[in-house]
């Protein structure tokens, strides 16, 4: 019963005073990621003056307005999506795709978020890991996993951001939810160092907190870090021979930080941030040093848009939909052919998700 899991953090963001997954929490350019809320909402406020004028002349009640403004908001989105999903499909010859890391519980999905999976299936992605980045969030990432059983799987774990709310309570909240089938991995978990949120000793009590919960439920990790590098391994190692595996997610680092990584056995998940023409190049360095064994694919979305889109859509707001062009940037940084590095990653997450 979800219900019982989480009433001591139903209000957890409000009291930190920042949401759920805040905007600003990923390593992406600020000004781009907090413009997909600024895109959305200047498309709604010409949208919603153009409706007011109609309905001081129909008469229309304000629930229709809404409902006007959100459809058009829709509409665009789904019309440069749709077109842009074909356009992928029409391409794509290679294995089914696993999107090892989404934000589906985001907020920004809430208009169009069936839409959002047609158009990534549409693209070829057939399997989506919902992250859970607070006992919110990964309750709300299990309620959408078990609605589409074995298309949408989660992981339950509490953000480094929010790890200053981590407590028994929330610790025996994370043991019922990583009990449920549905939940893959724990985590969104590790240090940032880079915001600091919360202070570095309580993201350090609630990373250990959190291998200690991997190591007795048998799961893999999901794990973030940020300007943390050096104490975030020397935390994992005496562990690691404890842990069933688990994933560097959204790693952006270069080769040094890459190695220690690989020498712990871990996965790596690339995401747009290796499309960055500013920001990539010691991504793409090090990317052709990751083996193909190890690889794994992600959006991150809403975050980390790609740049280098060929078509640019209407918001700046990321989707799983992308995936098959991170894949494809990363064959080519790797040149391998496309098929066999999609291959290759669906293998990867099967094994460490461990997914039929």
């Amino acid at each position: 019963d979800l219900a019982a899991v989480v009433p001591y953090h139903l209000d957890d963001e409000q009291r930190m005073g920042i949401p759920p997954i805040d905007l600003g929490e990923r390593p992406g350019d600020l000004d781009d990621i907090a413009a997909i809320e600024m895109d959305v909402g200047r498309m709604m406020r010409e949208r919603s003056d153009r409706q007011g004028q109609c309905a001081e002349q129909r008469n229309e009640s304000n629930h229709d307005n809404g409902f006007a403004r959100w459809f058009f908001h829709a509409s665009i989105i789904a019309l440069f999506m749709g077109r842009h999903a074909c356009r992928l499909a029409q391409s794509a010859t290679m294995e089914p795709l696993t999107d090892i890391g989404l934000n589906l519980t985001h907020d920004s999905f809430d208009a169009d978020r069936d839409e959002v999976i047609q158009r990534a299936e549409a693209a070829g992605v057939t399997r989506f890991i919902i992250t859970g980045t607070s006992v919110t969030q990964s309750a709300r990432a299990l309620e959408l996993a078990r609605s589409r059983p074995g298309k949408f799987f989660a992981t339950a774990g509490i953000h480094p951001h929010h790890a200053k709310e981590f407590d028994r309570h929330s610790s025996d909240a994370l043991r019922t939810l990583l009990q449920s089938p549905e939940v893959v991995a724990v985590g969104e978990c590790g240090l940032d160092f880079f915001r600091n949120f919360s202070p570095q000793e309580a993201q350090e009590t609630a990373f250990a907190a959190h291998l200690e919960l991997a190591a007795e439920t048998g799961l893999p990790v999901f794990l973030h870090q940020r300007g943390a590098h050096e104490r975030f391994v020397s935390l994992l190692r005496p562990v690691r021979d404890r842990l069933a595996g688990g994933v560097a997610h959204c790693f952006t680092g270069g080769i040094d930080e890459l190695r220690p990584l690989l020498d712990l056995d871990l996965y790596i998940g690339i995401t747009g941030w290796l499309c960055d023409e500013r920001r990539g190049d010691e991504l793409r360095a090090a990317v052709t040093e990751i083996p193909l064994d190890r690889l794994l694919v992600e959006t991150d979305a809403p975050y980390l848009l790609p740049r280098d889109l060929p078509e640019k859509p209407p918001t700046r707001r990321n989707e799983p939909s992308f995936l098959a062009h991170i894949l494809r940037r990363v064959a080519e940084t790797i040149d391998e052919p496309v098929e066999r590095v999609a291959e290759a990653t669906r293998r990867n997450t099967e094994r460490l998700f461990r997914l039929d």
